[in-house]
């Protein structure tokens, strides 16, 4: 309800009673049967208690329940004419369940069928049997019912907006570490790559200038790639904003080229396209992989082996362990093998990372593929 409704819903209902008693008593008076007396100031009065109570609901909702019924009551005690008068009992036992009073609600209904009932049995000139009990008693069993479906519905309703909430949350939460992630892996490469090319101009700019030439190039591409995917990762926080295509397998000749290392790349299997998920772990497992290699063992022959199977990706990133230059040495231990083995188990595939018997190092990663991209 708006607040407009709110202020407007107490005064309507002052006018409702007031004006539509007076219009009923005329023809209730003329029934001897009914007994009604004509409305006086007391009756007006009594009339203006529920809307004073409807405007103090939100504050007080039992408070204002019980003076309400208390001054129907009182105001049939005084025989003054049916009708509006039940207008503001309503609402309020309407109210008190909605607004979380149940017990209340409840419990006043049953008080006032009950003061009904004596009422209608031993108080007016024709008393009334039990049709007009059995009739009370439904309107106040309705009321409460049509309150509950209403507290009931007003509740899913706001599960389901927590419960979306929530999900909105997980989702944003989990984008977050996603794009963490990707941040790691590009940076940790490019970076990586940067560092060893830098060192290797530095100790051949003067005695091998043409070769630290190439370095440089390297260098200036390496770069230029690290702030593309960067800009690609951080467009998802603006709305609207141009997307760069995300690294997938298909750019792998053009990572192993920027590497710097010495790769032989096979690949096995009907090449074809994968889900994005999929797309994206399996190039980031290499990266990583050659991202370890340029640290640890640079200059060590690479061999990667991809292989295309009917349900699942398989990768295999190798070296000999014989590099010819010196690790990398304070560019930080980095997340790189646990990461990879998280990328990898999001996607309910497995990764396995550790020395080779005849020396170097190894990793190999298996992605389930759905049927749906299978051949």
């Amino acid at each position: 309800m708006s607040r407009i409704a709110r202020l407007a819903l107490p005064p309507a209902v002052a006018v409702a009673q007031v004006v539509g008693t007076y219009h009923v008593q005329q023809f209730q008076l003329v029934s001897e049967r009914l007994g009604r007396e004509p409305l006086d100031w007391r009756g007006s009065l009594l009339l203006l208690v529920g809307p004073i109570a409807l405007a103090v609901r939100r504050r007080w909702p039992v408070v204002a329940l019980w003076v309400t019924l208390a001054a129907t009551w009182d105001y049939l005690l005084l025989d003054f004419a049916y009708g509006y008068v039940f207008i503001s009992p309503i609402i309020l036992i309407f109210w008190a369940v909605i607004s979380g009073h149940r017990r209340a609600a409840w419990l006043s209904s049953g008080v006032t069928y009950l003061f009904f009932v004596a009422y209608a049995t031993w108080l007016i000139p024709v008393p009334q049997g039990w049709f007009h009990h059995a009739a009370v008693a439904a309107f106040l069993l309705l009321t409460l019912t049509v309150a509950e479906f209403t507290r009931a519905r007003r509740e899913r309703l706001v599960e389901a907006k927590r419960v979306a909430a929530e999900e909105t949350r997980r989702q944003a939460s989990e984008e977050r570490l996603s794009m963490a992630q990707e941040l790691h892996d590009v940076l940790a490469h490019n970076i990586s790559l940067i560092h060893v090319q830098a060192s290797t101009a530095l100790h051949l700019i003067d005695d091998h200038p043409e070769q630290a030439r190439t370095a440089l190039a390297t260098i200036k591409q390496a770069s230029k790639d690290v702030l593309t995917e960067m800009r690609g990762v951080l467009s998802l926080l603006r709305d609207g904003a141009p997307r760069s295509p995300t690294a997938g397998m298909d750019r792998l000749d053009e990572l192993v080229e920027n590497s710097g290392l010495p790769v032989t790349v096979t690949i096995d299997g009907d090449v074809r396209p994968l889900p994005a998920g999929v797309n994206r772990a399996g190039y980031r497992i290499v990266q990583e992989s050659l991202t370890n290699i340029t640290r640890h063992a640079p200059g060590s022959r690479v061999a990667l082996r991809v292989t295309y199977g009917p349900d699942e990706l398989a990768i295999i990133v190798e070296d000999d362990g014989t590099g010819a230059a010196t690790a990398v040495h304070g560019l930080g231990g980095g997340n790189g093998i646990p990461g990879m083995r998280e990328r990898v188990a999001t996607l309910g595939g497995s990764l396995t990372a550790g020395p080779r018997p005849e020396g170097g190092f190894r990793v190999t990663a298996t992605l389930p593929l759905p049927a749906e991209e299978t051949k």
